[in-house]
């Protein structure tokens, strides 16, 4: 029987792995969707390294430092190249996660940064800023473990740490051209919600091994409560976010409802193990407005440049999400359920903590990186599109019926008629 149940476990663990790898193209999608077609190779060729070389230097040195020997609780200090770790079931698991905040960051830097920058960005991410977090964390050695914070399966780990590394990437890249202009916040549309929407699902899909198996075993109990609770809080994020967004704007914003089912997701990562059916879809209804108004604050008061909203759905509903467990958590420590401000304060420690070293080292890699490489592509390669400039192919082959001259004097024209100068694919186009 122990047989049975270890090759079960197993059987579990390399599922959610699987899952948990499937979810990048979930991000691919997304990004590619929600951003110009000029740009969807290069956004494809990102998730592709990020998984690829994200995964050689986690396996090298970022293992070791999230969960080899502790070192005062700070990060690991053994099991480099995996020396002396036999559990490769838990390691390939981990490896899935590592790539993620590098994913993360991608979105909100897209379509004007340059990749050799990028490249750097993934190393730093995979060998040092994500396995700090992890080790303080998930290593059972990290000081937040010892202080009792809870993330089940990585709302701050994870979702946090990406955000708050995008928000700083996204502040010293600078905006896209022509996003702001003369006081004024250009909207730059994607090219394809569908292709988004297809991204969205594949997210949702994967995120049950997400969180599923962060039960680290197919547990009876424990793993029907996690996936259910992953699946109503997704699915409160939308109805709220559509109905909000109706009440917003006056009507039912496609891209952020779709954003909505990530808001859910992020938030009940946290507590995805330690809240009630009820507590989810709490949960999820109250990331919806987080997430829109977010959005709006990101981009229009802090005139940060985020293409697809990888900052609000991951840095803010990735806080909401771990101060929820503080509020939520049935296991006798929530405020809600007698355990008063314990937990909640422990929680708000955990956040403020990764949000100061992620942002400090973020940073500081980042001038690291700009005194090697540009962080950003020249006006000329951004306005042409990083496909043609950076890869050698555009995404679709639609792209060369405006390569003569008359053709794109005449759509110039024909947009500048219909669509007025204040357009800004228009604006675009023409230059």
């Amino acid at each position: 029987m122990d047989e049975i149940t270890l090759s079960i476990n197993l059987v579990w663990m390399m599922l959610g792995t699987i899952l948990v790898f499937f979810m990048h193209a979930g991000f691919a999608m997304v990004e590619a969707g929600f951003t110009r077609s000029k740009n969807a190779v290069n956004i494809i060729m990102k998730n592709f390294l990020t998984i690829s070389l994200g995964g050689i230097v986690y396996f090298l040195c970022g293992y070791a430092i999230m969960f080899g020997d502790s070192f005062g609780g700070i990060l690991g200090t053994s099991g480099f190249a995996l020396n002396g770790v036999d559990n490769l079931s838990f390691f390939i698991f981990q490896t899935m996660f590592a790539a993620t905040g590098a994913t993360i960051l991608s979105g909100a830097v897209a379509e004007r940064t340059n990749i050799f920058a990028y490249i750097g960005v993934i190393i730093l991410m995979s060998s040092l800023v994500y396995p700090v977090v992890g080790h303080w964390i998930w290593s059972g050695q990290g000081w937040l473990t010892n202080l009792g914070f809870i993330d089940f399966a990585g709302s701050t780990v994870v979702h946090l740490t990406g955000a708050v590394a995008a928000f700083v990437a996204a502040v010293m890249v600078g905006p896209r051209l022509g996003k702001y202009e003369n006081g004024r916040v250009n909207i730059i549309t994607g090219h394809s919600i569908p292709l988004g929407a297809l991204g969205v699902f594949l997210l949702w899909f994967g995120w049950f091994g997400f969180n599923g198996a962060s039960t680290l075993a197919a547990d009876p109990k424990l793993v029907p409560i996690v996936i259910t609770n992953t699946f109503f809080a997704a699915a409160a994020g939308v109805v709220v976010t559509a109905l909000y967004t109706k009440f917003r704007y006056g009507h039912i914003d496609g891209s952020l409802t779709l954003n909505g089912a990530l808001a859910g997701l992020v938030s009940i990562t946290a507590g995805a193990a330690n809240v009630s059916i009820v507590g989810s879809i709490i949960i999820g209804l109250i990331a919806a407005p987080f997430l829109v108004e977010g959005v709006r604050f990101i981009e229009w008061k802090l005139k940060v440049d985020d293409p697809v909203g990888a900052i609000a759905v991951h840095g803010i509903c990735g806080i909401w999400g771990t101060l929820a467990v503080g509020l939520f958590d049935i296991g006798g420590q929530g405020l809600f359920y007698g355990g008063g401000f314990g937990l909640l304060g422990v929680q708000a420690i955990g956040v403020i903590a990764t949000i100061a070293w992620v942002s400090v080292s973020v940073a500081a890699g980042l001038l690291i990186i700009k005194a090697f490489v540009p962080l950003r592509v020249s006006a000329e390669e951004e306005v042409t599109g990083l496909d043609v400039i950076e890869h050698g192919a555009p995404a679709y082959e639609f792209q060369d019926i405006f390569k003569g001259s008359a053709v794109r004097g005449e759509t110039f024209a024909y947009r500048l008629t219909h669509f007025g100068k204040t357009n800004n694919n228009v604006q675009e186009e023409h230059v």
